[in-house]
């Protein structure tokens, strides 16, 4: 035996070999990322037990099962030693994600508004009858809300691209109500998780889970049906490395792909549309800094020629048997006239003034605002790309519709572009720059032109909120069925505009808007400079007094001009007040 050949190993000491062989341990931030989507399966999931427990007890079964599984996740998320581990517990996270998902649509999925018009649109659709431009007024019954519009009335009408109908028409064998069209949505967000998940790098997947089927958020935006959820998913194959679309020149494959999901992405509802025009420029800035401008132009035209077609295509039996209504149908959310509503700048005239007589000018600043963010955009793509799926959103700050919706429901796109394309995708993107904005004081410069680009948004937005309510008003009597029920409230009206108005009133209590009250007297149009009283009937004949801490006002919209006219009341038990104290 050769002594010097031997080796001594002390018992409990590895070798350098054993080390070495060793499986690395998990990053800490992926553990905590992983525990962190693991904990926000716990958001929302108590209500939909508790409605579980008492009508379908199996449900309620899964749900505790899920509950169970969360647990066990969060243990061992803390304690597994192999990277692979932790990415099977991932996995393991996402499919109770989805579990709970398909317990939360089971127990609730009649639907809001846009799932019951998107439902009976795919049942005239296989009906053979049109499916724009056609009021379904019975639709809006059982809780199902309301879009009041400026002229005094209701929209009833489907409003959307065709692309959910025709995907909702094989799903009508659910039943009645929106259920078909919350299915759809339900399924497009689970399907788009995966895909996120799927394409996303093994570390970053938890952020996935956690974006998409946590909170407690979209799954909630998919249980109501809206078509928003169903664009978001095809759009999310498109943001995950999208500045390497075209890359050499080419699309190949996964590039057109790309292109037929963007282009069915704004077949399936509007809000892809605002997006488009920013990915194709960023997508022009890097392939021109690495191919030049004449192939970097291809490349987008061959982007946006298969897209264009996927929507043709999509939309072609419609723009061919309705041409007129199609138009108007899928440009509605720009044309209908809502009222204001969301948590956006407009909150200004709705609840810190008595209105404006500008309420255009939101319109006008959230269009500059979107053209101004693009053009900031083409100008420092190197600076703004890795926010591309960002900027689109902040233009709806600044619209009559800017409900939170509109940017909630974009921001797995968020997630997918912060982590495929990072700044470093966009250090060789080709920025414009004319002689103006080069030399010496080229800093300035472009300091200027960027004020300058946001600047005609920034205005119209302070026209707006600076506007004047055209009609004043004081409570002139009020009658009831009781201390706390109103049947009729009475109203002096004076119109301080220089043109005659058409106005409608509502009574609102705390956000949002409710359904207009009739007029039983009063002239339906106000002259100029004129003092008219005006008779209101409650909607179903009766208005119920809220609390005594909840805010009261009258509202009075009208279209020709759009225009916001409110006032503050307090409907007290025997006597009624203004905000100013005055007893009428």
């Amino acid at each position: 035996m050769h002594l010097a050949e031997t080796r001594q190993v002390t018992p409990g000491r590895r070798t350098q070999s054993a080390v070495s062989a060793a499986p690395e341990p998990p990053a800490q931030w992926h553990r905590v990322l992983t525990l962190l989507a693991d904990i926000s399966l716990f958001i929302g999931t108590r209500n939909v037990w508790t409605s579980a427990a008492s009508h379908r007890p199996f449900v309620a079964a899964v749900i505790s099962a899920c509950y169970a599984s969360i647990l066990v996740c969060g243990v061992l998320t803390l304690v597994v030693r192999r990277t692979r581990s932790l990415a099977r517990l991932d996995l393991v996270v996402l499919a109770t994600a989805v579990t709970l998902a398909l317990c939360a649509w089971v127990m609730d999925h009649g639907g809001s508004d846009e799932a019951v018009l998107t439902t009976q649109a795919a049942r005239e659709l296989v009906a053979g009858h049109p499916i724009y431009g056609q009021p379904w007024p019975w639709l809006f019954t059982h809780g199902i809300a309301l879009t009041p519009t400026v002229t005094g009335g209701y929209d009833f009408t489907y409003g959307y691209p065709p692309l959910s109908p025709l995907l909702t028409a094989p799903l009508l064998f659910l039943g009645h109500g929106g259920a078909p069209a919350t299915a759809l949505s339900t399924g497009a967000l689970i399907l788009g998780t995966i895909a996120l998940w799927r394409m996303l790098p093994a570390q970053w997947r938890p952020a996935a889970t956690m974006v998409c089927l946590g909170f407690g958020l979209l799954t909630n935006y998919g249980r109501l049906g809206y078509p928003a959820i169903t664009a978001l998913a095809l759009l999310i194959p498109v943001v995950v490395r999208w500045p390497r679309i075209g890359r050499g020149g080419r699309l190949g494959t996964p590039g057109v792909a790309r292109a037929v999901c963007l282009g069915a992405a704004c077949a399936a509802q509007q809000l892809p549309w605002f997006l488009a025009p920013f990915l194709l420029a960023g997508i022009y800035a890097v392939r021109r800094g690495e191919l030049g401008g004449r192939a970097a132009a291809l490349v987008v035209l061959r982007i946006t020629g298969i897209a264009a077609l996927v929507w043709l295509l999509i939309n072609t039996y419609f723009a061919v048997s309705e041409p007129v209504t199609w138009i108007k149908g899928i440009a509605l959310p720009l044309i209908q006239g809502a009222t204001l509503h969301g948590q956006g700048l407009v909150g200004v005239s709705l609840y810190f003034t008595n209105g404006s007589d500008r309420l255009d000018w939101y319109g006008y600043a959230s269009l500059l605002l979107a053209a101004g963010l693009l053009a900031l955009l083409v100008l420092f793509p190197r600076r703004l790309g890795p926010a591309a799926t960002v900027l689109p959103w902040c233009a709806f700050f600044l619209a009559t519709r800017s409900q939170d919706g509109y940017y909630l429901m974009m921001t797995p796109l968020w997630l997918a572009a912060a982590v495929t394309a990072p700044a470093a995708e966009f250090t060789g993107a080709w920025q414009p720059r004319p002689r103006p904005l080069t030399g010496p004081r080229r800093r300035t410069a472009l300091g200027v032109a960027a004020a300058l680009v946001v600047t005609p948004a920034l205005v119209s937005a302070v026209v707006a909120v600076t506007g004047k309510p055209p009609l004043r008003m004081e409570v002139a009597s009020v009658r009831r069925a009781s201390a706390t029920v109103v049947t009729r409230l009475s109203l002096q009206v004076t119109n301080t505009d220089d043109s005659a108005l058409v106005p409608h009133f509502m009574v609102t209590t705390g956000q949002g808007m409710r359904q207009f009250w009739s007029i039983a007297s009063g002239p339906a149009t106000l002259s100029a400079h004129t003092t008219a009283r005006y008779e209101l009937r409650p909607p179903e004949g009766k208005f119920t007094v809220p609390g005594r801490h909840t805010r009261v006002r009258v509202r009075v919209f009208t279209p020709t001009p759009q225009t916001l006219s409110s006032m503050d009341v307090r409907l007290a038990a025997k006597s009624f007040y203004t905000r100013a104290g005055k007893k009428g």
